[in-house]
């Protein structure tokens, strides 16, 4: 299967690039529960559990036969481990705000996991499904400022239904199935391996899908027609919870005025990007959070030019003879930071966006490693980004993004820092299912238009190339590899 970028890491704890955590939360290792197909945990390490204390006190009941590749039991303490190093600021985990009501991970024994919390729970906290345990055994001797360049993140031995063989550094990743994967989990898959090979050209993805070369590989959204013309291949539409955002540096001029920031938000005609960047596989975003999801509020304006141009005015940036915005005899010209590709039509719809404001946007494309430290640098030399929205649940993202950016954490891609947002998200966090909930993150949403520290571009939906002769695909809001335990390639009595 084809990945436009090299896996950014084998570790659950400092992974945010999509691809990747979809290969440890389904390959690699295994989570304590796991969602249904309506995002509802259900038992999975964890047998079962129950809430005490009024709701302050989770203890779960983790399955007995569960090993790592290497042989070592996998325990209660492996996944006390994992909770108690992803709520260390010093790891760097891109979630750690979740964990803020985390007050210990105990483990009672081997299968007993014990979870305490400083108030009551209103749910099942979504880390749970969403967080794969890592092994005490390996990683409890790296010192957790040090988690993110240990020498485990490229050779790791997970306990999932799949086990590390191999990684060529900007080229591939290969796996094997685990035959002692137990049958309380599911059994060892139906796939021998599977291998992830980095191919970045939209093109040439295609290329491999027709030739054979490759079995799965996104599809270009302006591809999609070819590829279902195209008898030897089978064509995946379906929806996820990721979005596509431009960030901005908040930390500097211009993007440190937000009458600046709401200007660019205004100018940019998203249902354009939908229809030419994606032929449609999307829609418009204006919230972190997915139009189909509950919790989503839509402003009711999303591009606004003329305000656009008043909010510029204001902000002391006017007008040049040649259509220009200059200010102090110093143009409005900026950067737009991407990952690398040869498919960039929605960097070049955004520039083409604000050039009729008058501003100068030059594009700049770079690999995802480096894409990732200019992004995450304390000391941000960036003008503007433009990122997809990792998976899981969108508001969890917006939790962890902005929350991580008030602690200085892994997903402080603006540098903003608002107590405001800070006490709305605490607030979203622990609301109740129902009215309060919806408008506890109505809340959150108002407040990040008006702030704007990024702004939403779209939400797209999943388009997947697959050979016919792979079985037993599913993919959905849960993600890609969701059924990967279950994937197999057809033989001539199946019709190849």
């Amino acid at each position: 299967m084809a990945s436009g970028a090299d896996l950014e890491s084998a570790n659950p704890l400092v992974t945010v690039h999509p691809l990747s955590r979809q290969v440890q939360r389904y390959a690699l290792f295994v989570t304590l529960a796991r969602y249904d197909s309506l995002l509802v945990p259900q038992p999975y390490f964890a047998r079962r559990w129950t809430w005490s204390d009024a709701g302050r006190t989770l203890t779960l009941a983790l399955a007995p036969d569960l090993r790592w590749h290497d042989g070592v039991p996998t325990t209660a303490r492996d996944a006390a481990f994992t909770f108690l190093a992803a709520k260390d600021p010093a790891t760097g985990f891109s979630r750690a705000s979740e964990l803020a009501p985390l007050d210990t991970a105990i483990a009672a024994d081997d299968t007993t996991l014990v979870l305490r919390f400083r108030s009551a729970q209103a749910r099942v906290p979504a880390l749970l499904s969403e967080l794969p345990i890592v092994p005490a055994h390996r990683l409890s001797g790296v010192p957790r400022s040090d988690m993110r360049t240990a020498p485990y993140n490229d050779a790791p031995v997970g306990n999932g239904p799949f086990r590390f063989v191999s990684r060529q550094r900007g080229t591939r990743w290969t796996f094997a199935r685990n035959d002692a994967f137990p049958p309380s989990l599911g059994g060892p898959p139906a796939l021998a391996g599977f291998v992830v090979a980095v191919v970045d050209e939209a093109t040439t993805k295609f290329a491999g899908l027709a030739s054979g070369e490759l079995d799965v590989a996104g599809i270009s959204p302006t591809m999609a027609s070819l590829a279902g013309r195209d008898a030897t291949l089978q064509l995946l539409t379906y929806p996820v919870l990721f979005g596509t955002a431009l960030c901005f540096n908040t930390t500097r001029s211009p993007f440190s005025d937000v009458r600046v920031r709401r200007a660019v938000a205004l100018s940019i005609e998203r249902q354009r990007i939908v229809e030419i960047a994606l032929a449609g596989f999307g829609r418009p975003a204006s919230s972190p959070i997915p139009p189909d999801s509950p919790l989503a509020w839509t402003p009711p304006v999303q591009r606004d030019t003329a305000r656009a141009d008043t909010l510029l005015d204001a902000a002391g940036w006017q007008r040049g003879t040649d259509g220009r915005r200059m200010r102090n005899g110093k143009p409005f010209a900026i950067e737009l930071l991407s990952v690398g590709s040869g498919d960039n039509v929605a960097e070049q719809l955004v520039q083409s966006d604000l050039a009729a404001r008058g501003i100068t946007v030059t594009v700049r494309q770079t690999e995802m490693g480096a894409f990732l430290t200019a992004a995450r640098a304390n000391r941000k030399t960036f003008d503007m980004l433009i990122t997809g929205i990792p998976g899981d649940l969108s508001f969890s993202y917006i939790s962890a993004m902005f929350h991580s950016a008030q602690r200085g954490g892994t997903l402080d891609y603006t540098g903003f820092h608002s107590p405001e947002i800070d006490t709305l998200l605490s607030r979203a966090a622990v609301a109740p299912d129902g009215d309060e909930r919806s408008a506890a993150w109505r809340d959150v949403q108002i407040a990040l238009d008006s702030l704007a520290p990024a702004t939403w571009l779209y939400h797209s939906r999943g388009l997947q190339g697959l050979s016919r002769r792979v079985r037993g695909v599913r993919m959905d809001l849960r993600g890609e590899l969701v059924t990967l335990h279950d994937w197999r390639l057809a033989s001539r009595g199946d019709g190849i």
